[in-house]
């Protein structure tokens, strides 16, 4: 490959989603990134849908399952909180707090009985959440290792299988 056709990064979205999507998107992202001889960088998801593109101020929700919710405010494209666990209380809260202020709430993926619209990240939208980030965000990205948005700590579960010595 000639070095005009060289790749300087290869954008990943991190999430929040579903965990082993995530998972799979970003060790693909790095596949990619290791054949091209570049870095790969992730980018929160929710920075490249259409609604926290616009710079307008938006929360992000999601269903975190089993009775839990996340919620994250965003502003002039930027994470201005990192997503929040919350109960059904909180996030109906939060969304009737986003909606006085005339604040767009959306959702990456229908939430059952909540009537959130939906918006879609895409490829395009994580160059544009890029470009649009400070450079010291930029920085920040390029010098983490890629890794999914936990909502909760992630664990391991204990072999059940006894251990001798």
């Amino acid at each position: 490959m000639k070095d005009s056709e060289s790749f300087e990064a290869v954008f990943v979205g991190s999430g929040p989603g579903s965990y082993s999507g995530t998972r799979v998107g970003i060790a693909a992202a790095q596949g990619a990134a290791l054949v091209a001889g570049c870095k790969a960088i992730a980018i929160p998801s929710i920075l490249a849908v259409p609604e926290a593109l616009t710079g307008e101020p938006c929360i992000a929700v999601g269903d975190a399952r089993r009775g839990s919710y996340w919620v994250a405010k965003i502003s002039e494209g930027q994470l201005v909180t990192e997503p929040e666990l919350t109960d059904e209380i909180g996030f109906d809260s939060a969304v009737r707090q986003a909606g006085e202020s005339e604040t767009h709430v959306f959702c990456m993926e229908a939430i059952p009985g909540k009537a959130i619209p939906v918006a879609r990240p895409s490829a395009s939208g994580l160059w544009q959440a890029w470009q649009g980030a400070t450079p010291k965000t930029r920085v920040q990205w390029a010098g983490r290792l890629p890794q999914p948005i936990y909502l909760k700590p992630p664990h391991i579960t204990p072999s059940k299988k006894e251990v001798f010595g």
